[in-house]
């Protein structure tokens, strides 16, 4: 059945119900052979966030908060008109005009989304995305953006 033979030498290596390097799973270690992790670690594999950013998917710690209200209920005209690709990039210095304000983001892919940055950086953009019923932390890159409009 497989292309191996078998090694009676390995058949100790892993026995049943644990062994040596392999106990059960204890309270207040790390589980499955491994020591618990370190103090302020991030445990389950994870190391801990970076100094000043808050992780994949959460906002820098004492950084802005995302708004305490849903974004408008319109959606704004795009200004391009055609709706049809456009040769030229967003420039980060023109967006950063709409820092703090509810921004409408219309993509080069995929669909358009209310936005509220927070963050404007050399290349990117950060902030909150409205996802239809709340506010996620998100990034994107200018290049990636078709036409912005901010309210």
């Amino acid at each position: 059945m497989y292309p191996y033979q078998y090694d009676p030498r390995f058949q100790n290596l892993f026995p049943p119900g644990g062994g040596q390097g392999f106990p059960s799973f204890p309270p207040g270690g790390g589980g499955q052979g491994f020591p618990p992790p370190p103090p302020g670690g991030g445990g389950q594999g994870f190391p801990p966030p970076p100094p000043g950013g808050g992780g994949q998917g959460f906002p820098p710690q004492g950084g802005a908060q995302p708004p305490s209200s849903p974004p408008p209920g319109f959606i704004p005209a795009p200004k391009l008109g055609s709706g049809g690709p456009s040769l030229y990039a967003v420039d980060p210095g023109a967006i950063s005009g709409c820092l703090y304000r509810y921004t409408y983001i219309w993509p080069r892919n995929g669909r358009p989304y209310w936005f509220y940055p927070t963050f404007v950086g050399r290349r990117s953009v950060a902030g909150y995305r409205w996802t239809g019923s709340f506010w996620v932390y998100a990034g994107v890159d200018v290049n990636q953006i078709r036409e912005f409009q901010c309210v």
